[in-house]
């Protein structure tokens, strides 16, 4: 999709079609240059290849989550919330259930001093696979994966 009309300019008359790709783009430029300057330091020896966003929810939850979960990479924590390292873009398609929040970036909010390292993973990626956390997440608090939900007409 983009813009209708012969020169691309909006004006009378002319109707502006954006796609879901320029939207998410737009949304997540606004994020960024609202957000937070720190990001959680993972480790050295860490690959990154797909970049990391986090995953948080409130403590409560953080130890609950760790037993259901085939495999988990870097968790860090603070006294309000446990941050679940994902590769980025981990909420592409996924409407991430409340009260967890998703990070892109794996950013700090403003006051914090950054969370500790309270899980590392045996290998070199530092990645909890999205969809079990997503899952797991789901069954917690009690949301029906997006994707399980009737589509509203």
């Amino acid at each position: 999709m983009g813009v209708k009309g012969g020169s691309g300019a909006v004006g009378q008359g002319a109707a502006q079609v954006v796609s879901l790709d320029s939207l998410v783009r737009l949304g997540r430029a606004r994020q960024s240059s609202e957000g937070p300057p720190g990001r959680i330091a993972l480790p050295a020896d860490m690959t990154v290849a797909q970049g990391c966003d986090a995953v948080t929810v409130p403590a409560f939850y953080g130890p609950l989550l760790l037993p259901r979960l085939p495999k988990v990479g870097c968790v860090y924590a603070d006294r309000d919330r446990w941050w679940w390292i994902v590769p980025s873009d981990s909420d592409v398609a996924l409407h991430w259930p409340a009260p967890a929040h998703y990070r892109r970036g794996a950013l700090l909010p403003r006051a914090s001093d950054g969370p500790g390292l309270v899980h590392r993973p045996d290998h070199s990626v530092p990645y909890t696979p999205p969809i079990p956390l997503y899952l797991a997440l789901c069954h917690l608090t009690g949301t029906a994966p997006a994707w399980t939900r009737p589509l509203s007409a």
